[in-house]
């Protein structure tokens, strides 16, 4: 949106011909390296965004692989596990 108010208006600086060219030349490279600067800025913070989103959902899945380990050791300890099997085994 804002680039293209940013267009617009270097357009009509040229189109009118204030200051001279020097001048519209060298605000054209601070108008430009603005719009590059804002447009890292902006992608930084995406990949920020998705690399703690990446993090926060790697944390979660470790946590859920602690609790199933932590619940079949549990089983295992109350014996559960081995009269499951030999239930199997008697259908």
């Amino acid at each position: 949106m804002w680039t293209l108010a940013l267009r617009d208006e270097l357009g009509s600086r040229l189109k009118s011909g204030a200051g001279s060219l020097v001048e519209t030349d060298l605000q054209t490279v601070q108008d430009l390296t603005f719009v590059v600067q804002a447009l890292l800025q902006q992608t930084q913070a995406k990949f920020q965004t998705m690399s703690d989103q990446i993090i926060t959902r790697i944390d979660d899945m470790s946590s859920h692989i602690d609790l199933q380990k932590n619940i079949t050791d549990l089983m295992i300890q109350a014996g559960v596990e081995e009269i499951e099997r030999e239930s199997k085994y008697q259908l």
